[in-house]
């Protein structure tokens, strides 16, 4: 096997499927990246058998065939060689030797027939998305993915697709995201992504080269997203997913619309006096179309006011600062609506300009 290659080209590809590498496997060939030259093109995997990264470079083939190298020591390697051609000829006992301009190297390898085969995905159920729409889908709900391993489905965003409408829902038991998109789909059908699949959809993704569109194909237990450069893999998580629907308040008593800069920072401030209580809480105070923020603790207290627009009753409720900052951070719009139902249940935020995102929040107890 040999072939040549743009020392930046194989550089980027190794960065991008290098995120599935994973440094603790039982199975050694699984800390290494695959690599098949062929064709006029130099084919890349990192697999870790829950998340599988396949990518493509043009290269000079010289000769067919196929390898493994350890992924650490090869990354390392290739980010510290000069911009330049890399000329790579692996033996038949897996030896690569890497040479570029007047530098060489031998790296022991695997056999690449050994090397885990990805699964096949049937495309009868496809949906086409605009890469930023579907990055902005996963920045305004992963962070409320549970982090909680004994509930293993909610480690994953629910993807729901019904009536050319695609949902990403996130739920950890304290709040709850949930991002709507129009596609041009009538397929009807769900399933679970892990956390970190979406998270690194998102780092690959996203970026001034973020155009076009992604595919998402999937069956009962596997997932693809797919462009004509890179194709990731990942199984989808088992179980039943909360009906999320149910969670959602029917109604609501009082809606309150808010600048979202004013309220982010202001509770932003407050956050300074809240975390240094071991009970992190802040309290909100609606009245007379004003909404005061106020934290206290050991070290001092803090009391901020804002000018809202009220239309209902009059409300004192707590909560964990972290959980409105998260949303208010990644809310496109200059103006959110709160809606509440009493001190007790859930707080509903909204942008004023769409409704294509939905953010539930639990209060929590203040202190008097």
């Amino acid at each position: 096997m040999k072939f040549i290659c743009q020392q930046q080209a194989i550089s980027q590809a190794i960065n991008m499927v290098s995120k599935a590498v994973s440094g603790k496997t039982t199975l050694p060939i699984l800390s290494g990246i695959f690599f098949e030259a062929k064709d006029g093109q130099l084919r890349l995997i990192g697999n870790d058998l829950n998340l599988s990264i396949e990518t493509y470079i043009e290269a000079e083939v010289i000769e067919a065939g196929n390898t493994v190298i350890p992924a650490r020591l090869f990354t390392e390697l290739i980010k510290k060689l000069p911009s330049s051609d890399v000329t790579f000829d692996i033996n038949d006992a897996n030896v690569a030797t890497i040479s570029c301009e007047d530098s060489d190297f031998k790296i022991v390898g695997l056999p690449g027939n050994e090397y885990p085969e990805l699964p096949i995905i049937e495309e009868e159920k496809t949906i086409a998305i605009d890469k930023t729409l579907f990055c902005n889908m996963i920045r305004q709900t992963s962070f409320a993915i549970s982090q909680d391993e004994s509930r293993p489905v909610l480690t994953g965003a629910l993807l729901e697709m019904n009536d050319g409408k695609l949902s990403m829902v996130a739920i950890d038991g304290f709040r709850m995201a949930i991002k709507n998109a129009t596609i041009k789909s009538d397929l009807s059908s769900k399933a679970v992504v892990p956390g970190r699949t979406l998270n690194e959809i998102n780092k690959l993704f996203s970026g001034s080269d973020a155009k076009g569109d992604l595919k998402i194909s999937f069956d009962d237990k596997q997932a693809l997203f797919s462009t004509s450069q890179l194709r990731i893999y990942s199984r989808l998580l088992a179980g039943e997913f909360i009906n999320y629907n149910q969670i959602l308040p029917s109604e609501h008593k009082s809606t309150v619309r808010v600048d979202t800069d004013k309220l982010l920072t202001s509770i932003d401030r407050s956050f300074l006096m809240a975390r240094e209580n071991k009970n992190v809480a802040i309290k909100l105070e609606i009245k007379d179309d004003f909404l005061t923020i106020s934290s206290n603790s050991e070290m001092g207290s803090s009391l901020e006011k804002i000018h809202i627009n009220l239309e209902g009753h009059d409300l004192e409720i707590g909560f964990n600062p972290k959980y409105l900052m998260d949303a208010l951070k990644i809310i496109d719009s200059e103006e959110v609506y709160l809606e509440f139902n009493n001190n007790v249940s859930p707080c509903i935020m909204k942008p004023v300009d769409n409704d294509y995102y939905t953010y539930l929040v639990l209060p929590c107890r203040i202190s008097k």
